[in-house]
């Protein structure tokens, strides 16, 4: 094991509680409704979808109907099933079921972070499950197979599309962990977003659930013992725990117009699923009902920290204060139709406030700045054309968040059907950049007590030929730290060496990225150590060990993210702060960082976007091949409202 580099949990018993006696258990099965469109907004810009959540009967008739498949295929599942904000429903292992899964291993074989660990199969389960209703909304429909095309280091992944450049939302896997701050555990209730334990799964076999046409949740399959990526988009897989998972969605399917396959990225289309009806064993509508099953099928799997076992629990109803997001009121925030985190009883999360850090001998970001700041993020992306979401010229719908230069958040706010991931992503984003950008960013890396983490500080200033890089000397944007976290520099160009960010491509997948990986791994490996019930304290809510600054909190606290759509505030020449956005296409997002900064520094003055002076699209680097650094990309003509252009030119 490579020191500090490794889960220290590959030599724990990961044994979870699974396939018991008993049958099915009571209750019967129900017949979901024929889906139909959300309905159309009738007051404001924006509203909320209809009210929509998944029964404990609905959630037993996904089971039965995965358990039918799964019988058929004669293979043995764990079966997850969550609502919209990530509580679990239900996790039922069958009879037989493999308890465990193996992350895929690297390339070379010398596996680093992530790669060829081994983990309780419930634990990707859920995550699969978490996946599928978190990339998703009323206007997309994402699966886990939607996920490995766009995290990729080329897009579309294949043999035949080397040379383009990585996905989309590279990166995006390491979101949601089970140490975010932003994310929420089983002591709160039922609020969400709730955490995931191994973050987001590029490995078929999770889909979004939907009920009326709403997003109610999501299904996750692990039966194969391979949580691992689909290298070639291009072919058409048989995968048996992606035809489970589609088994048992039937009846609650994503309607036809927003499903992946109807949304296109860069002139791509993107992919939902290789099952379908007719590549299924069984007939789901006429699968067994649960109450039927008979004794041994399998049980329901306690996991600690996500579910009790037992029974199928029913969802919360997304947008209620019990489900931890709620339209804000007028005086949590004046935009009509936003929507906030709640606590559950009332209380916003993350209420818009000045920044903590004038002992740090900066004027902190007001109140009434972080206000302005919010508010003309939230506005732009009202006038938006959206990416991802049907029916075109659908506005987009994304989590805006402000965080101080400690990486505090200041205020988080979003549209009412963004997909539920670009809230944890929005904060990683903001305090990336407002890292990155600041004058102690090679200090506090260099701090980290992993020597792994502290040899990229090196890795960049030799890649900058600059020994005092990362000295707040440049601005960097989210889309900045992509461009250096990238296997090939410049982008995609094959034989060319990684960026100072990322692992070189023979060791680089998913699971080992680089810096992101290197940062988290220690707090995710404690955190299935307690999930497994070799450790007794599970991982506090801090991603990363970099020092504290202020007690339990750091400038990373949820983790480090490396897709674009955030920029550092700056009050002159000093880093004040940070705005991410996530959850629509990534130029939509870097759109609506960038010019929220700049409307609203135009509108309380003393704030704005760094001094193009410092960008870091003024420099060109890169040892072997030289290549300009990107700071925001914005649409070329995007608004609904107006025909502008180059709408970021100039600012």
């Amino acid at each position: 094991m490579k020191s500090g580099l490794r889960w220290g949990v590959a030599a724990l018993a990961l044994a979870l509680a699974s396939c018991g006696g008993g049958g099915g258990g009571g209750g019967g099965s129900t017949t979901a409704p024929t889906p139909t469109p959300t309905p159309t907004p009738t007051a404001g810009l924006y509203a909320l979808p209809a009210a929509q959540s998944l029964t404990a009967a609905d959630v037993q008739q996904v089971i039965a109907q995965a358990v039918a498949e799964s019988k058929a295929r004669n293979l043995p599942a764990v079966i997850a099933v969550t609502d919209r904000v990530g509580n679990v429903l239900a996790v039922y292992s069958m009879a037989g079921a493999r308890g465990t899964a193996t992350l895929r291993a690297a390339p070379n074989g010398q596996n680093l972070d992530a790669q060829g660990v081994v983990v309780p199969a419930a634990a990707a389960a859920i995550a699969k499950a978490i996946t599928g209703a978190y990339l998703s909304s009323g206007g997309n429909a994402f699966s886990t197979r939607t996920a490995s095309q766009i995290v990729q280091e080329h897009f579309p992944p294949s043999p035949s599309t080397v040379g383009l450049e990585s996905g989309p939302l590279f990166g995006v896997q390491f979101s949601s962990l089970p140490c975010s701050d932003i994310t929420t555990r089983v002591a709160t209730a039922s609020i969400g977003p709730r955490r995931s334990p191994l973050g987001l799964a590029a490995d078929a076999g999770g889909f979004p659930l939907y009920k009326n046409g709403v997003l109610v949740g999501g299904i996750g399959v692990m039966a194969d013992g391979d949580y691992g990526f689909d290298k070639n988009i291009l072919d058409i897989d048989d995968d048996a725990e992606e035809a489970i998972a589609y088994a048992g969605a039937t009846g609650f399917d994503a309607p036809t117009e927003i499903r992946a396959e109807r949304i296109a990225v860069d002139g791509t289309t993107l992919r939902f699923s290789d099952a379908s009806s007719g590549t299924l064993k069984t007939t789901p509508s006429s699968a067994p009902a649960f109450a039927s099953l008979p004794g041994g099928t399998g049980s329901f799997t306690a996991v600690t920290g996500y579910y009790a076992g037992g029974a199928a629990l029913a969802g919360q109803v997304y947008g209620t204060e019990a489900s931890g997001l709620r339209l804000a009121t007028a005086s949590e925030f004046a935009n009509p139709n936003a929507m906030i985190l709640t606590n559950g009883a009332g209380q916003n999360r993350f209420p818009i406030r000045g920044g903590t850090d004038a002992a740090d001998g900066l004027a902190p970001l007001t109140e009434p700045e972080v206000r302005a700041v919010l508010e003309e993020a939230f506005t732009i992306m009202s006038r938006a054309r959206a990416q991802i979401r049907r029916p075109l010229d659908s506005r987009a719908q994304v989590s805006i968040a402000v965080v101080d230069s400690r990486g505090q958040v200041l205020g988080l706010v979003r549209s009412p059907d963004a997909p539920v991931f670009g809230i944890d992503v929005a904060a990683q984003k903001a305090r990336s950049a407002t890292l990155f950008s600041a004058n102690f960013a090679a200090t506090e890396l260099g701090a980290d007590p992993s020597a792994d983490v502290r040899g990229f500080v090196q890795k960049t200033r030799d890649f900058f030929a600059d020994p005092a890089a990362l000295t707040g000397k440049t601005a960097f944007g989210a889309r900045t730290i992509g461009n250096l976290a990238r296997p090939y520099y410049p982008d995609g160009e094959v034989g060319r060496p990684n960026g100072p960010l990322s692992r070189p491509i023979a060791q680089w997948s998913p699971l080992s990225t680089g810096l992101q990986s290197a940062l988290v791994i220690g707090n995710i490996g404690q955190h299935l150590g307690f999930v497994t019930g070799a450790l007794a304290t599970d991982t506090p809510a801090v991603c990363t060990a970099l020092p504290q600054v202020a007690p339990g909190q750091n400038r990373l606290q949820n983790g480090l993210q490396i897709f674009p759509g955030g920029v550092p505030i700056y009050r002159g020449t000093r880093v004040v702060g940070g705005i991410g956005v996530s959850g629509d296409g990534i130029d939509q997002d870097d759109m609506v960082s960038f010019l929220g900064v700049h409307n609203g520094g135009l509108r309380v003055g003393g704030i704005g976007n760094a001094a193009t002076s410092v960008r870091a699209d003024t420099l060109v680097v890169g040892p072997s091949a030289p290549a300009r650094l990107r700071y925001v990309g914005c649409p070329f003509a995007p608004f609904l409202d107006t025909s502008d252009q180059n709408v970021c030119q100039g600012k």
